[in-house]
């Protein structure tokens, strides 16, 4: 891509704007109030607002490599902190896709590099569900499994947390475990049990 037309682009995309609502940027510009937070993939085929049909303003969103909830990184524990703390949101959104590059990077028995340390919880996420992964003899459909249970072990570490734990008991904040099917466009909402996770963890890790 030809860097300089991303500033034309941006010069119609202003106009066509405007052309819809005359007052769009005084509106963007004022104070944010977001209901979702969103933690997805960085993978640059994955582009939030397109695929869920929604508006600046209305999602806060944070991105890494495989959608990852690592209490050691403080960036997506800072954004958690502030979405759910001072932004208020009613629901956080963890959102995988299939044809991950993280996820199948983990599955390979490769040394790379500096991502080692990232891709490692990865991997003991294929662990902890060794048995259900390894039963799965086509190598695509085992690929696309570990992906959707990466979303659900980030969940699972969503809930550990303070912020979340008391918007649980205090608002009854929605948590999300979905997939974007990278081949249909579709997503794909897991279904996750959490009343039942909840149960099973809390024992170890309430904090509230």
């Amino acid at each position: 891509m030809d860097i300089e037309s991303i500033f034309e682009n941006n010069k119609k995309w202003i106009a066509n704007k405007l052309n819809d609502n005359p007052d769009y940027f005084k509106t963007l510009a004022k104070d944010q109030s977001p209901e979702i937070l969103f933690i997805g993939c960085s993978d640059s085929r994955v582009t939030t607002g397109d695929l869920m049909g929604i508006e600046p303003g209305d999602m806060f969103v944070h991105r890494n490599i495989a959608n990852m909830v690592s209490n050691t990184d403080l960036s997506v524990m800072s954004v958690i902190n502030y979405a759910v703390n001072q932004l208020k949101v009613k629901h956080v959104i963890i959102c995988g896709h299939y044809n991950c590059g993280g996820v199948k990077a983990a599955m390979q028995a490769k040394d790379m590099g500096i991502l080692n340390p990232w891709l490692r919880n990865i991997r003991d996420v294929y662990r902890l569900h060794k048995e259900e992964l390894n039963s799965i003899k086509d190598e695509e459909q085992k690929y696309n499994r570990l992906v959707e249970l990466n979303v659900q072990e980030q969940c699972v570490n969503l809930i550990k947390t303070a912020e979340v734990q008391k918007a649980l008991i205090d608002r009854h904040i929605t948590i999300h475990g979905w997939v974007f099917d990278i081949h249909t466009g579709h997503i794909i909402d897991m279904k996750i049990d959490f009343n039942k996770i909840l149960k099973d963890i809390m024992e170890i890790y309430r904090l509230v």
